[in-house]
């Protein structure tokens, strides 16, 4: 049930439940069901059967399952289903720390911990913010559509950039990237929105990725390889700052 509380000492409940499909993703699946029932009343099953596996394809890409975030204020969730597929020192960008015009300050200019997530065209593509706040930034950049799994994606590709800013003034940015697929970024929030952690920001259509910058003096508690769930999955936590190694098996 939306919106009921759950703790790690089995209060709550649980249990399959089939995930919704998001409004965006129903024009697409009425368009797919429309051309799998074309096609299989003029060429029968050799064309209705490819147009069947493509039309389930279009809903379960759309799919936006329930999840359960921790409600910890030094945690920083997931943005993103996906694989961590870089984790690097980088400045954040210009978008996130130049005077907008709105005098509200956006991220300072200085080195920080990126986090790149990977979405494939098999992941859950409703992206989700990491912190609960204030949106006092989205930023939308026209751009090419690389691979999103390349660096250069980050400042060359089609994005969208969003800077959320805590009840105690401490503020993280997160990027939304378009790929080679990918031709829609769909945000649903603005500035000025106040959001929950882990709530519903936007999505992106067809593949792509979501970098999440981290404030100064924090590491990730993620590892390179490693597959995330967004809402849920624990990125860093505030303050800490440690290694951590992981093995391949």
């Amino acid at each position: 049930m939306p919106g009921e509380i759950l703790d790690n000492r089995g209060r709550g409940s649980a249990g399959f439940t089939w995930p919704a499909i998001h409004p965006e993703g129903r024009t697409f699946g009425a368009i797919a069901g429309a051309l799998c029932l074309g096609g299989g009343l003029l060429g029968g099953s050799l064309l209705g059967w490819p147009l069947a596996v493509l039309t389930l394809g279009v809903l379960a890409f759309f799919r936006d399952p329930e999840r359960v975030t921790p409600r910890d204020d030094s945690m920083i969730v997931a943005p993103a289903d996906g694989l961590v597929t870089q984790i690097s020192t980088v400045m954040p960008p210009r978008e996130m720390t130049a005077d907008d015009g709105t005098g509200l300050p956006g991220l300072a200019e200085a080195p920080v911990t990126r986090i790149s997530i990977f979405m494939s065209v098999f992941d859950v593509h409703v992206n989700r913010t990491p912190v609960g706040g204030t949106i006092r930034r989205v930023v939308y950049i026209p751009g090419k559509f690389l691979n999103a799994d390349l660096d250069k994606a980050s400042e060359e590709n089609e994005r969208q950039h969003f800077v959320v800013e805590r009840g105690d003034g401490l503020r993280v940015g997160f990027t939304q990237i378009a790929g080679l697929v990918a031709r829609r970024i769909v945000p649903f929030v603005k500035a000025g929105d106040i959001v929950a952690g882990g709530q519903r920001v936007g999505l992106i259509r067809f593949g792509s990725r979501v970098d999440v910058y981290l404030p100064a003096g924090t590491e990730p508690r993620v590892l390179m390889g490693q597959r995330v769930v967004a809402g849920e999955t624990v990125l860093a936590v505030l303050g800490e700052s440690r290694m951590i190694e992981g093995v391949r098996q």
